[in-house]
């Protein structure tokens, strides 16, 4: 709801399989994946996101409840740009949001570029 109000879109997954299949049609800017889904882990959907190179600029935030030692730094090796615990400070998600936003709109450009170079080989 935080987040509708500052006028982003939202999508919702109730699982993993859904969440990767998701992702892939619609092409979001950005991910708030929930590492604890059903079926496909989220940090796994993340590994199988990364993996292309359609999704190595969409930022991706890990949410979850889980905040042991050693979870952020497996959380990054993942795939993920950052990391939120549970219970999500509302007052500081827009701002996380808008932050990874503005960084992949920076990156954005030289890695589409390179992409269409790859997939356009006459150029």
């Amino acid at each position: 709801m935080t987040l509708r109000l500052k006028g982003y879109e939202l999508l919702k997954a109730t699982d993993g399989e859904e969440a990767l299949n998701m992702a892939i049609s619609q092409k979001p800017d950005l991910i708030l994946m929930d590492l604890n889904l059903p079926k496909v882990s989220g940090l796994e959907v993340t590994k199988r996101l990364r993996q292309t190179i359609t999704f190595n600029h969409i930022p991706i935030i890990a949410v979850t409840a889980h905040a042991m030692k050693g979870d952020k730094e497996k959380i990054i090796e993942a795939g993920c740009d950052a990391y939120l615990s549970k219970p999500i400070d509302t007052r500081q998600l827009p701002g996380v949001v808008a932050e990874m936003l503005q960084k992949r709109q920076k990156i954005a450009p030289s890695i589409l570029e390179n992409r269409n170079e790859q997939e356009n080989p006459c150029n």
